[in-house]
């Protein structure tokens, strides 16, 4: 992963709205969340959902998928998981780290 998309999905992430929406997303696993749902969820007016799913979508966190007149969002988990990775991959690379610090990484 590039040093730029990271800090995109990073900086997309760090709105409270758009962590809301893309937790939200994550939880409801591979089926993802109608749009609708989302809103009645975290109660936010329907362009400004709009506005925060077009972020994470622009930067691979999210995709959006049309059901017949239902949009349906789910978190990118390779996108996820490539962040995550991003981040963990060099722990401690120039340190010695504590038994406990790796552990958590792996």
């Amino acid at each position: 992963m590039k040093l730029e998309k990271a800090a995109a999905q990073l900086e997309a992430l760090g709105n409270p709205t758009r962590l809301n929406i893309y937790r939200l997303l994550v939880r409801a696993g591979d089926e993802g969340l109608p749009v609708g749902r989302i809103q009645e969820k975290l109660d936010i007016p329907a362009s400004t959902l709009s506005h925060h799913c077009k972020r994470l979508i622009e930067t691979g966190l999210v995709t959006q998928e049309r059901q017949a007149t239902t949009l349906i969002c789910r978190a990118n988990y390779p996108a996820m998981q490539g962040l995550i990775g991003y981040l963990a991959d060099e722990c401690c690379a120039d340190a010695t780290c504590s038994p406990v610090a790796k552990e958590s990484v792996a």
